[in-house]
């Protein structure tokens, strides 16, 4: 009698214990999130250069990347767009920072997502520089070349409203 009951408590604490082995969060290594996370100051050192194929070649080939003007599917495309802004004015300052509490597993220790933000100066080409900045979610994956941006949107924060001066009102 002393075993079933000590078959049936264990079974009892199991079938509490499985569910909230589900509900934990899935969290990363040191070492995965080190890895990655290198692939923002690549992209910084590379917008900061204005060079298109060194953005692009931290994209996979099959990479979405989300704009304001819409999605822009696979490196060359990605690369071709690059190429575009940085005729349109040089690039310098760019910055990403990454939230430490937003990087995740994204199905395997393979795909991590990550949030955050950036800004950068951007001096046209016949214009006075200006500062823009936004928000960003990537989605990285570690394949045999090392980590590359898989999915990466991004958007822009809207400019400050001016201020009222007294000599406006």
């Amino acid at each position: 009698m002393k075993i079933r009951s000590v078959i049936a408590l264990v079974g009892l604490a199991i079938s509490f214990a499985l569910p909230m082995f589900g509900q934990q969060k899935e969290t990363l290594d040191a070492q995965a999130v080190e890895k990655a996370d290198p692939l923002a100051g690549k992209y910084d050192e590379a917008v900061n250069r204005n060079d298109a194929a060194a953005v692009a070649a931290l994209f996979t080939g099959d990479a979405v990347f989300v704009t304001p003007q819409g999605p822009i599917v696979g490196r060359e495309a990605i690369e071709k767009q690059y190429v575009e802004w940085f005729k349109g004015g040089h690039s310098s300052n760019h910055t990403t920072t990454y939230d430490p509490d937003s990087f995740q597993i994204a199905g395997t220790a393979d795909t991590i997502a990550l949030s955050g933000g950036w800004s950068e100066t951007v001096e046209p080409v016949n214009g006075k520089p200006f500062q823009i900045k936004g928000h960003s979610l990537a989605i990285d994956t570690r394949g045999s070349d090392g980590w590359k941006i898989w999915k990466l949107a991004y958007n822009l924060a809207p400019a400050p409203a001016p201020t009222a001066s007294p000599s406006n009102q």
